[in-house]
């Protein structure tokens, strides 16, 4: 696998354009610093050219205190450039990581479904992790090593155009093969990081699931998945950190054959009195001047092969296309929302039916049950809605406007849910019930809380709305954590409110607060209720029973009850949570 230069300058051209001033400015003290290092050791020359000439000790005494200050002032601009560079490559890669991030968030659900959190973590930040050396490192050490390597051979020929045309060869042919040698390891640093993200993917699903692990004595069987993964990613880190071993092999020998060059060819011009000892010493550090860049080029060379690899992977996320298009220009007007399903079918990945020709219609107002066992299809139903997946055929209109026709933005505007696994930042109240919206007030934010009966809980807040939470609700009740993601939803205030087991897993006490919650959250607003429990399908207008996918009984909520052989009623007398648990 051979990465084009091209790829790699559009990627900083990309990312450092924006950063021209402090470019300019790198470029600027990288040319001082070659101009001072092609300078100072000309200086040695004709020091030591002096002091074999019986030249006066306060003239050489000048001469050293000047190669003194030049090698000072080398220091402080190497080290004002390697700062400015570093800022230029990490503000680069956190751009790129925001990019990438921004991209996989705009992707479809089927592609989330098919890779684990710790796989997005690793392609997002761990590929990037290399970049930032690319960024910060290849103008400084690529671009100023070859500048240099052009100043050195400019002033040997200045010197002897002997001595220059032999080591211009000299350079030529190692610049030849440390090119063509530059794309050997990108494949093995490819599957290395290939092998990382399975890692880290791995460990994400197996810690995530620790108290399932642990309750069913699955713990060996995660190790030894544990050390298979984490073989796996040593044998390819071994079989790409081996590759740059050729690379080692050459710049070494690079470095013997210059030096002897240097030497052999100072020696006879010397001999032959053709160049003074300081000229002859000129060469000799010259040469060890040519080397230094072909050594740093060779590093990078090798950083530059694991970039290629992480490249590779961020144009595979970046080749990735969100499946949903998001062309439409009617949004949802404010108010209460009808929602029409007819004849829709669903798969998500074409093998599947998980929905089959379901159709309903809710007026405005009215409130739909959505009932059925585990994986008939509710839940798909309520992600359908705010268009996660693109139905496969038949058609979805809210308010009568085909959901394709109306901007993503306003389906989440206007369409507001709750879900049983309630989601909350390490972020401040207030952050975490308006998703760092800051139009809302916090008189608003005030009143749900009262609304909802939160006041206590809040009341104990030691800092009130800017009190920072722990990341995923740690010191919150499950019934305090529900009553937050109902808050969430009523300072959305969207004309349709879709609630997905919210109460499956509370105790009788809190869930008496969450139906008055529920009560309030579905006044003068359209509702689709997912629930294993009676007492949260009372309420509603409308009864459907799904069974793999497959609508099995609709109809109105008094009608059902009242038909003995319904499905609805046989539930209602066996117990809805048993039968369809």
């Amino acid at each position: 696998m051979k990465i084009p230069i091209g790829r790699y300058y559009q990627l900083l051209k990309q990312y450092l354009k924006p950063q021209w001033p402090r470019v300019v400015l790198l470029f600027a003290l990288l040319l001082l610093t070659i101009g001072l290092r092609v300078l100072n050791p000309q200086i040695i020359r004709t020091f030591i050219d002096r002091a074999t000439g019986g030249t006066p000790i306060s003239d050489l005494t000048f001469l050293a205190l000047t190669f003194l200050g030049f090698s000072l002032l080398i220091q402080i601009v190497s080290v004002t450039s390697t700062y400015i560079g570093e800022n230029i490559g990490w503000t680069a890669t956190n751009n790129l990581r925001a990019d990438m991030a921004l991209h996989a968030l705009k992707l479809d659900m089927s592609y989330h479904n098919d890779h684990t959190p710790g796989d997005m973590i690793e392609r997002i930040d761990g590929d990037v992790v290399d970049l930032a050396i690319f960024f910060s490192q290849f103008v400084i050490k690529i671009v100023g090593n070859l500048l240099l390597l052009g100043g050195v051979l400019l002033a040997l020929y200045l010197t002897d155009w002997r001595i220059g045309i032999a080591l211009t060869f000299y350079a030529v042919i190692s610049l030849y093969g440390l090119n063509k040698l530059r794309s050997i390891a990108v494949p093995y640093w490819k599957a290395a990081r290939d092998a990382s993200s399975d890692l880290y993917g791995f460990l994400e699903e197996q810690l995530s699931g620790t108290e399932d692990i642990r309750s069913s004595g699955a713990v060996p069987n995660s190790m030894r998945h544990l050390y298979r993964y984490a073989r796996d990613h040593l044998q390819k880190q071994r079989k790409a950190g081996t590759m740059n071993i050729r690379l080692i092999q050459m710049w070494i020998g690079l470095y013997e054959a210059g030096r002897a060059i240097a030497f052999i060819g100072g020696f006879y011009l010397f001999t032959r009195d053709a160049i003074t000892l300081g000229m002859a010493y000129l060469i000799v550090n010259y040469t060890d001047a040519i080397f230094r860049p072909l050594r740093e080029i060779t590093n990078e060379i090798q950083n530059l092969q694991k970039a290629g690899g992480s490249i590779e992977r961020i144009e595979e996320l970046y080749a990735v296309q969100d499946k949903i298009k998001d062309t439409g220009t009617t949004p949802l007007p404010e108010g209460v929302l009808s929602v029409e399903f007819d004849a829709v079918d669903f798969s998500y990945n074409g093998d599947d039916r998980i929905l089959d020709q379901v159709s309903f219609h809710l007026k405005p107002g009215e409130v739909l049950g959505l009932l059925g066992r585990t994986g008939s299809g509710k839940t798909t139903i309520t992600r359908l809605l705010f268009r996660l997946y693109e139905i496969n055929s038949g058609s979805l209109r809210l308010n009568g406007i085909d959901i394709r026709d109306i901007p993503i933005s306003s389906l989440q505007r206007h369409v507001g849910m709750v879900t049983q696994d309630v989601q909350l930042f390490r972020a401040t109240v207030r952050d975490n019930l308006t998703f760092f919206d800051r139009s809302i007030s916090d008189e608003r934010i005030l009143s749900v809380i009262d609304d909802l009966e939160l006041n206590n809980w809040f009341n104990g807040l030691p800092e009130g709305l800017d009190t920072e939470l722990e990341s995923g609700g740690k010191g919150l009740s499950a019934g305090e954590a529900q009553l937050l993601a109902f808050a969430r939803v009523f300072l959305k205030n969207p004309g349709l409110v879709i609630l997905d087991e919210a109460s499956s897993r509370l105790d009788p006490a809190t869930e008496q607060r969450i139906e008055r919650a529920v009560d309030k959250l579905l006044q003068n607003r359209t509702g689709i209720i997912v629930a294993h429990r009676l007492k949260t399908v009372e309420r509603a207008d409308q009864i459907m029973i799904l069974e793999n996918g497959v609508v099995r009984e609709h109809g109105r909520y008094q009608e059902l009850v009242a038909t003995d052989d319904s499905r609805f009623a046989q539930l209602l007398r066996t117990g809805l949570q048993e039968v369809l648990a």
